[in-house]
């Protein structure tokens, strides 16, 4: 078999290409940025480069010979790249697209919107798929990195809600054991964090494991807008944060599935390994 990873130099894919590669796969990857490719895979991989918004015929060479792909993509307009891998997918004769999207979908939350339509132009294609729907990822709380290091506290409107955020490393085996067979074709995947936790939880979890106590701080809607903003700019992307937090503070993203134990076989990371892994970022 052979694996094109479409997003191969993020969080995800590089995760799932290096287990791909532990395997003894050797995957292609399609990239935008092939000396960054390499700094992280070295000649383990087979280099595509291209670009799916200004050339998307660049896909096609990277489909020539591959069996599965793995599919990760952002951004509001995110379901013309996935029409584009996935139709390119089905004419090239690729037997299993594998889609990195969201539970959100089922809620029409923050990025859910985004990724609904994403689903919606795989379906169209006919290619056989499927969606590993995932909770937010640990990875986020790395943005509350300065602040915790800095005043040793942690701002937000989400209250007392909860969310189960899941760790990296358990997208990435999920992905990897679904691209590898025909077990779960047609289906979509929701997987979480072991159990929901209040950010204020996640704070008591950070401090324990970095020896501090961090203090949990309420702020508005209009400053946690403000707060992302300086950072990422206006547009729909700080827009739709805010939109996940309000919904975590609502109760609507509390779900906790046993997605990961039924695909891999072991229970979700916790959060507080997540913390003690990454106890750098915070002290």
């Amino acid at each position: 078999m052979k694996y094109l990873i479409v997003g191969a130099t993020g969080n995800i894919g590089t995760r799932v290409t290096q287990r791909l590669i532990a395997r003894g796969e050797r995957p292609s990857i399609f990239v935008r940025n092939a000396k960054k490719a390499k700094a992280l895979f070295g000649a383990q991989v087979d280099i595509h480069v291209g670009d799916l918004d200004k050339a998307p015929s660049s896909l096609a060479t990277a489909l020539n010979g591959a069996n599965g792909v793995f599919l990760v993509s952002d951004g509001p307009d995110l379901d013309t790249r996935d029409h584009t891998v996935a139709f390119a997918a089905k004419s090239a004769g690729i037997r299993h697209l594998v889609k990195l999207s969201t539970l959100d979908v089922h809620t029409g939350v923050g990025t859910g919107p985004w990724h609904a339509r994403g689903e919606a132009a795989v379906r169209e294609s006919g290619v056989a798929f499927t969606f590993i729907q995932a909770a937010g990822f640990m990875l986020n709380a790395l943005g509350w990195s300065d602040s915790i290091r800095e005043e040793s506290v942690l701002r937000t409107f989400t209250g007392n809600g909860k969310i189960a955020f899941i760790h990296p490393d358990d997208i990435a085996d999920v992905t990897t054991a679904v691209l590898t067979t025909p077990d779960y074709d047609g289906q979509s995947l929701v997987i979480t964090g072991p159990e929901a936790l209040s950010y204020g939880e996640m704070a008591a979890t950070l401090g324990r494991a970095i020896g501090k106590s961090i203090r949990f701080e309420e702020i508005s809607d209009r400053q946690a807008h403000a707060g992302v903003v300086a950072w990422a700019g206006r547009g729909p992307y700080a827009d739709a944060l805010v939109d996940i937090w309000r919904a975590v503070r609502e109760g609507r993203l509390a779900t906790v599935s046993d997605g990961v134990m039924q695909v891999i076989g072991r229970k979700p990371i916790s959060f507080g390994r997540w913390a003690e892994e990454n106890v750098g970022a915070f002290s």
